[in-house]
């Protein structure tokens, strides 16, 4: 996980407490507690399934560009070992 991940995962950690000891600690009944701390936990999932639908996004893409360099440093071996048999036969 970079360094960005990890800001955005502490930062989303720290504004799902805040907002469960607030609520928690608010004035209100019990069952409208339980319903925005519900709701403050169902909108931190979704947030949660963003970062994470980014993040895998971001490793396919890294993916690709290392399939990429790999598949064009094996066509370059397989030409200089073309070359060098040519060479020397």
């Amino acid at each position: 996980m970079n360094d960005n991940a990890k800001v955005v995962a502490a930062l989303l950690a720290g504004l799902a407490a805040g907002a469960a000891l607030g609520i928690l600690f608010a004035p209100e009944r019990g069952s409208e507690t339980r319903d925005k701390l519900n709701d403050s936990l169902k909108d931190l999932g979704e947030a949660l399934k963003e970062r994470t639908a980014e993040q895998l996004e971001h490793l396919n893409d890294f993916k690709e560009k290392v399939v990429v360099a790999m598949k064009a440093k094996v066509n370059k071996g397989q030409q200089v070992a073309e070359e060098a048999l040519e060479e020397h036969a």
